[in-house]
């Protein structure tokens, strides 16, 4: 619907100009002599049409003119321009054509307004005065209005009018006015506001009214006519007035009795209606009742209408006592009437409608006072369930909601000053206290009730649909008052507002004003998902700093609080973001210097000043230097003064180290107790000693005085720490499969180890530095030195053959899990396999022991992965091999094993079943020399079937088993030795009738096959049978003939019908090429049959009727009396 000032049309020459200009927004044209309406001129109309309708019509201007403009055109347009016209109405019909037909529509001019579903759209002239002035244009003198036809009602278009123009218009001109609340209440604003939302509020409540079915009982037209007669002749109808053959009549009578039983059927639709109160508006439950209740009354009216008694009357006379007995209890008026009444003691005068037409806060908590003192009240008195009163009260939630945000939005909060800004949102917070003290009472009285009427227990919950925009009003409150405190803060005579000017930047208080000015851009009450989004970016862009230099005047400021500890983590953040600045602002400065002076831009401005090249040098380098340290200066703002000092640390350091009791001496070895329990061997070796001398060779680097005692014992560190080995097994103890092969070098370690027990760092500190550099006399070494080598020389070892072997048992394992993973194909497999075959055979040459124990524990576990993708196989064949749906028989099949792992490699395209599918067999019965055969035979279904069967198996029972001495076939050859080389041995080890079941389903599905060839092999009879022999095996017996043809009858089936072929999953039968043949064969075979019973039936059709003749004959010959004296017997 749409309210839009058409262009003006052209004047005729007559007209005096205009210039065209609007009249003032509040009010009409000024007033002009009134003329004749025999003056006004139906041209100027005319054009004004031709101009306005076909844009605002949608219609050709030829169609139009054709319609509008007739012999009656000058006549209505003169009582429309005269004083007194009422409005002018164009209306565009919809034509009826057929179906298919392209739409026609029509048109045409009219006072007076009708509404019927063939209405499109009908567009209202209204006058702004009384009567038309043809010296001014027709578009400041016209309002028009689009009103929309088509949908059932006009309510939604009606409401989007009232709602989208008529009522902010009016709104508009009140908040243009500027007056104060006493001037608008004595003109009567509040309450011409208040009945416009009380007049889009009923619009709306007309779209959401549940829609109760009207009944109307069916009256049959003799009911009708006998209660008209006694009205006319002013007596009680009754059903003498039915003339007693009619009244006796069954089909009367039945008719009756239909219309009874479509009364009850009417009734029990209203009776029985229901709605969902969690869906929709409170307003429709409550109408919905309402409107329930004047229904019942309705049909109640209908029911004690004389013409209802009638026609129960005439049921009564005809003792049909089951049709009116239990009438009322089938319709379930009474319950339903009783319900609803008792219902509507609650929804009689429901207060909705103040919360729904509130104009302003005030009135939108005393309506919140008042619905909830209604409900509480009258939940006492009515049976209104519980169950039914909490999504009431939420759906009474969602219009407070509503009706919040609408008056809120309104006052356009953003734009308010603070004292405002304020006091509306306390007022909505005391609002929503108001809310939460009702919903208290309320849960209360649901409880109490809940308790009277012993009903099953429910959890008194209510999910409050303003309860994000309550939220959001607690959280604009904090904002906008800590944004507040900091707009005094910068002001311009508080301690913030000097900083910028005295850095020379931005005035503080135009920054902060500038960034609230994000926020009114936005719906700072839209809690939707999107809302809150934009919220949360909005609220960001207040917060963030626009530069560097905005956040590095800031703390240089207010660097002296960065102490406390709630300051500085809230400014952690900021402080990195600062120091990559200044990182990148020196690094550049850097650059700038490594071009040098003569290279640089500075030493062209210096010859343009004259400036010679030294002194220019000079100036250019202490430049730079008053950047680096403005550089520095912004790095002790941002950390604070004194952060910097490197002297408290060293102190702590020498306090920390003087406390302890540090020194080189005790066991080389040390055991250790664990806290999960057991021990653990470990080096003696403090390992804060090697970090104390490593301390003191970097301090003395950077200056500092280290004190005489604390070098001394660094140095006696220094001496014996690079024989300070620290070896624990904990890699072979996370890799618990590497223990056997790793055996050997452990051992040899231990064996060190014991050696080393007795031995003492004392022994290293003074000797080890002479017997490093001075031999020996007999040129041995110390022995305390050769054990450290010695032991050095074990460990490395241990640890190489350890390192080593983790690398290739990671490998081996990572091939092993592939194999429960990797694609269903042989090539797959072997892939792998031969993986961890080359890594054993690594680890066969390099001489690990105890190699053929670990491959034999290695082969039992890939065995069982072996056997698992085995037996996911079989299940999958069996699955297919049993499937018989026609669509999926040629589905490839899936190895669920895959399915069961989450492996991370399924990523891929690659499907894990690879190239296995399951073809499905097509067998022919065909018909040759009057025989039918299957071609090929069942058997070779059989024989394809296990083959296929045997060939997926042997994708894993042919792969190659791994093997741990494939370097030592000579001694294998010498011992006469046969250890079995694949996997085939797999298939004895299913412990259950996993292996059995396809050879099962097989024979099953052999069996099928048989027993449904067999049918069509019967039919072989039809060529072999002679027609007398069946005849004679029949012989008279009509049971016979007729048993035999309904068999026959049944028998068709098989074979006519549309289909050529039948599936049974992994087999096709087609018998496209017999069907024809056994059809036709079949029709002959039946035609001959029915031929010879129509015979024998019509010959024992005559013998029937003679025997029954002849006994008719024989009784007609006796008299009655003859017949008393004793029995007769025929």
């Amino acid at each position: 619907m749409t309210t839009v000032e058409p262009p003006a049309g052209p004047l005729p020459a007559v007209s005096l100009p205009t210039n065209g200009a609007l009249p003032p927004a509040d009010g009409p044209a000024p007033p002009t002599p009134a003329a004749p309406a025999s003056t006004f001129d139906a041209a100027v109309m005319r054009s004004y049409f031709l101009a306005l309708l076909p844009t605002v019509l949608g219609a050709p201007p030829d169609e139009l003119g054709a319609q509008l403009f007739d012999a009656d055109f000058a006549e209505r347009v003169a009582r429309f321009a005269a004083e007194g016209g009422g409005p002018l109405y164009v209306v565009k019909m919809k034509d009826e054509v057929e179906v298919d037909a392209r739409p026609t529509h029509s048109y045409r001019i009219t006072a007076s307004l009708t509404y019927s579903p063939a209405h499109v759209t009908t567009i209202a002239l209204i006058k702004r005065g009384a009567a038309l002035d043809p010296l001014v244009p027709l578009a400041q003198q016209l309002h028009f209005i689009n009103l929309f036809g088509g949908d059932e009602t006009p309510y939604e278009s009606l409401h989007s009018l009232v709602s989208g123009a008529v009522k902010p218009w009016f709104d508009a001109f009140v908040g243009a006015r500027g007056g104060g609340k006493d001037g608008d209440s004595k003109m009567g604003i509040p309450i011409t506001k208040k009945k416009f939302a009380e007049l889009e509020l009923s619009l709306l409540h007309l779209q959401q009214n549940v829609e109760i079915p009207e009944t109307h009982l069916i009256i049959h037209p003799v009911i009708q006519r006998a209660v008209d007669q006694a009205h006319s002749t002013n007596v009680r109808p009754n059903i003498s007035l039915i003339p007693s053959k009619t009244l006796n009549d069954s089909t009367f009578l039945n008719t009756l009795q239909a219309h009874v039983n479509t009364w009850i059927k009417s009734i029990q639709a209203v009776t029985k209606l229901s709605r969902d109160v969690s869906s929709g508006t409170a307003s429709q439950e409550i109408n919905f009742w309402l409107s329930l209740e004047r229904a019942l009354e309705g049909i109640e009216a209908q029911l004690r209408s004389d013409e209802v008694n009638m026609v129960m009357d005439c049921l009564r006379n005809a003792k049909r006592f089951h049709a009116t007995v239990s009438f009322i209890a089938d319709t379930g008026l009474k319950d339903a009437t009783d319900i609803v009444h008792k219902y509507n003691q609650l929804m009689k005068d429901f207060p909705l409608n103040e919360l729904l037409s509130a104009p302003d806060l005030d009135k939108i908590q005393e309506s919140i006072v008042l619905i909830f003192g209604h409900m509480n009240r009258k939940l006492k008195l009515s049976p209104y369930p519980v169950r039914r009163a909490l999504p009431l009260v939420e759906a009474i939630s969602r219009d407070f909601n509503e009706q919040l945000l609408r008056v809120l939005t309104s006052h356009r909060l953003a734009y308010q000053p603070y004292e405002t800004f304020e006091r509306l949102l306390a007022q909505t917070t005391s609002i929503f206290r108001t809310w939460d003290d009702e919903i208290k009472d309320f849960t209360n009285v649901a409880r109490e009730v809940t308790r009277k009427r012993a009903e099953r227990f429910i959890p008194i919950k209510i999910q409050p649909a303003h309860a994000k925009l309550q939220e959001r009003i607690r959280y604009l409150r904090e904002w906008r008052k800590q944004h507040e405190q900091l707009a005094v803060m910068t002001g311009p005579t508080k301690g913030l507002g000097a900083v910028g000017k005295e850095s020379g930047g931005m005035d503080m208080e135009e920054e902060v004003k500038e960034a609230y000015e994000v926020i009114k851009s936005i719906d700072i009450l839209d809690v939707s998902t999107d809302g809150t989004e934009i919220w949360v970016t909005a609220e960001n862009a207040y917060n963030e700093p626009r530069n560097a230099n905005e956040m590095f005047r800031v703390f240089s400021k207010f660097n002296a609080l960065f102490v406390r500890p709630k300051i500085r983590g809230a400014i952690q953040e900021y402080q990195t973001q600062l120091i990559d600045s200044v990182k990148e602002d020196i690094k550049r400065l850097h650059d700038k210097f490594k071009t040098q002076y003569r290279f640089s831009e500075a030493y062209h401005m210096s010859q343009m000043r004259d400036l010679p090249p030294i002194a220019g040098a000079i100036i250019w380098a202490r430049q730079i230097e008053r950047q680096l340290l403005t550089y520095m200066k912004r790095v002790e703002d941002v950390f604070g003064k004194g952060n910097l000092d490197t002297r408290p640390v060293y102190d702590a350091w020498l306090h920390d180290i003087n406390r302890r009791d540090m020194g080189v001496n005790g066991r080389l070895f040390e055991i250790v107790r664990l806290r999960g329990g057991g021990f653990q061997l470990a080096v003696n070796f403090d390992p804060q000693i090697i970090t104390l001398f490593k301390e003191v060779r970097n301090l003395l680097w950077l200056n500092f005085q280290v004190p005489h005692a604390i070098t001394n014992m660094a140095k006696d560190a220094k001496r014996v720490y690079p024989h300070a080995y620290g070896q624990t097994l904990d890699l072979v103890e996370k890799n618990k499969g590497i223990e056997w092969l790793v055996a050997e070098y452990r051992n040899e370690s231990q064996r060190m180890i014991t050696r080393g027990m007795n031995i003492r760092w004392d022994y290293f500190v003074n000797q080890y530095d002479t017997a490093r550099y001075v031999p020996s006399a007999d040129g041995r070494d110390n022995r305390h030195v050769q054990f450290v080598r010695e032991f050095a020389s074990g460990v490395s070892l241990l640890q190489d053959k350890t390192n080593n072997l983790i690398d290739l048992y990671k490998d081996i394992l990572r091939a092993v899990e592939d194999l429960a993973t990797c694609t269903y194909t042989h090539e797959a497999f072997a892939e792998l396999l031969s993986r961890v075959q080359a890594a054993i055979d690594r680890l066969n040459l390099e001489g690990y022991a105890n190699l053929e124990q670990w491959v034999a524990e290695l082969d039992k576990r890939i065995e069982g992965i072996l056997l698992a993708r085995l037996a996911a196989t079989i299940q999958l064949w069996c699955t297919e091999f049993d499937r018989t749906d026609d669509d999926t028989r040629n589905t490839v099949v899936r190895d669920v094993a895959t399915k069961r792992r989450g492996d991370k490699r399924l990523k891929d395209d690659r499907m894990p079943e690879g190239h296995l599918t399951l073809k499905p067999i097509v067998h022919e019965i065909r018909i040759q020399n009057q025989v039918i055969f299957l071609d090929p035979p069942i058997e070779y279904a059989r024989q394809t079937w296990i083959k296929q069967l045997h060939e997926w198996l042997a994708v894993v029972c042919r792969q190659r088993r791994i093997q741990s001495s494939r370097y030592e076939i000579g001694l294998q050859m010498q011992a006469g030795t046969s250890a079995e080389t694949t996997y085939t041995s797999l298939l004895t080890h299913f412990t259950d009738s996993t292996l059995e079941r396809p050879f099962i389903l097989i024979e099953n599905k052999v069996q099928q096959l048989k027993d449904y060839v067999g049918k069509w092999l019967q039919f072989q009879s039809l060529w072999d049978l002679e027609a007398e022999y069946v005849f004679n095996r029949l012989g008279d017996s009509l049971a016979h003939w007729q048993q035999l043809l309904t068999e026959i009858k049944k028998a068709r089936s098989t074979f006519d019908t549309s289909e050529t072929q039948r599936s049974f999953g992994a087999c096709v039968i087609d018998y496209e090429q017999v069907q024809a043949r056994v059809n036709a064969k079949y029709d002959a075979w039946q035609r001959d049959i029915l031929s010879r019973f129509g015979v024998k039936l019509g010959n024992a059709m005559k013998d029937m009727h003679a025997q029954i003749l002849k006994a008719r004959n024989e009784l007609e010959q006796h008299s009655i009396e003859g017949l008393t004296g004793g029995p007769r017997r025929f």
